[in-house]
Order: structure tokens, then C-alpha cells, then sequence
């Protein structure tokens, strides 16, 4: 189970403090498909991070009861100096698996060419997303973070991704961020809205919708 208590997020800008997330409480339960809608801006990346560990919060706490991926096609934990090889290396040395039979998926997956053995620093913000997305796949999660940037690449490379997630791991948690209610419709199970920096939640899609459309036409 991974629990938000009270977690409040801010950013220095010109004039003082931006409070991004205030007081928000959550929960995930194993395998619960939770979707976080909002619009651009309201703080769904930001609270993606913050589960992910990706960086902490100001105040509050977060407990991670299962383990937890990195945003999906997040790269920016890459060492940039090193290969896309090595990055998968110390990813599996990091998280005590073998590497032996996970070079073939990542390569064919990433579909990097010979670009997979050159540094990462190299590598176009599309090829860097496909090699963070299939280094995300390598390591058994019990709870995948899918951002709304998730879909990379042409429609065959997105049925893929889709095929992995939804298909192959239907088992596992997500909490799945977007400002598509239709794509959380048609994942989660419950969800989630971001309003004004805070977190209204609801025990299934069909409720957090309604509370999206109605506020949206608000703001």
C-alpha cells in the first residue's frame, strides 16, 4: 500500500513561495488502478514525483508499502556519459536483478539501433523516453506511475507500451496521471481530481469525472 499524509509541495519563484500541493492525502491499495486528473499544471506531475521518491516533500509524509517504478519514460536519473547498455547495467545492479535476459527486451523494445551502446548524452528526448520506458519494464514494480507523457513514439511503439501495461502487468497498481478523462476511464477504477493544489478523491471513475466536468467549466 503506498499512503500520502498531509503532503505539501512548494516551489521558490519571483515574490515568495508557490504552494503546488497542499495537504494532499491518498491512498494505493495492490493492484488498484488509480487515475489523477487535472489540468496542465495542477500538480499531477509534481505528485507523481513525490510517490515515486523522485523528490521529497516539503511537508507531510509518504509511505511506500510495495515497491514503486519511476515515471514511466522519466529519464532523468540517466547517467548521460554512459551507455544506454550501462544505464540498463547499473539499473540491475541497483535493484539486485540479472541482466542477462533483459538486454534483448530493452534492445528491441527501445529500438535504438547501435545507438544503445553510445552515451546516452547522444540520444534525441524521444530515444531517451523509449530507453527510460523499457528500463521501467525490466524490474518487477509491484506499483507502475504512468505520467501522461507515457505514449511516445508512432502508434505501433504506443500499442506496445499499452500491450505491457494494461495487458501484461493488468495485475499491478498504477496510478495513472492525465488530463484525458476518457484515457482514466478507461484504466482506472478510481480516481482522483487536482483542483487548486489539492487532491479530491473518489471511489470510482464515474464520480471523479463528474467533479472534473463540473470544475472545469469553472476554472
Amino acid at each position: 500500500m503506498i499512503i500520502l499524509e498531509n503532503v505539501t509541495k512548494r516551489y521558490p519563484v519571483r515574490g515568495g513561495m508557490r504552494t503546488i500541493l497542499e495537504c494532499v492525502n491518498l491512498s494505493v491499495l495492490p493492484g488498484e488502478k488509480r487515475g489523477i486528473l487535472g489540468r496542465n499544471g495542477s500538480g499531477k506531475s509534481t505528485l507523481v514525483r513525490i510517490i515515486g521518491g523522485a523528490e521529497p516533500p516539503c511537508s507531510g509524509k509518504v509511505f511506500h508499502g510495495m515497491s514503486v517504478s519511476w515515471p514511466m519514460a522519466f529519464g532523468g536519473a540517466f547517467q548521460t556519459s554512459l551507455t544506454g547498455l550501462d544505464n540498463l547495467r547499473f539499473i540491475c545492479r541497483v535493484y539486485g536483478v540479472s541482466i542477462q535476459d533483459k538486454v534483448q527486451f530493452v534492445e528491441e523494445f527501445a529500438d535504438l539501433g547501435s545507438y544503445f551502446y553510445e552515451p546516452v548524452s547522444t540520444y534525441s528526448s524521444g530515444m531517451r523516453s523509449r530507453l527510460a520506458f523499457a528500463l521501467s519494464l525490466v524490474i518487477d514494480f509491484d506499483c507502475f506511475l504512468i505520467d501522461e507523457t507515457w505514449s511516445v513514439g508512432d502508434k505501433k511503439l504506443r500499442d506496445r507500451c499499452a500491450d505491457e501495461l494494461f495487458v501484461k502487468r493488468a495485475h499491478k497498481a498504477m496510478v495513472l496521471v492525465s488530463h484525458n478523462p476518457e484515457f482514466v476511464k478507461r484504466h482506472c477504477q478510481t480516481s482522483s481530481v487536482m483542483l487548486n493544489g489539492k487532491i479530491h478523491n473518489f471511489d470510482n471513475v464515474e464520480d471523479g469525472f463528474a467533479f472534473y466536468q463540473e470544475h472545469l467549466s469553472e476554472h
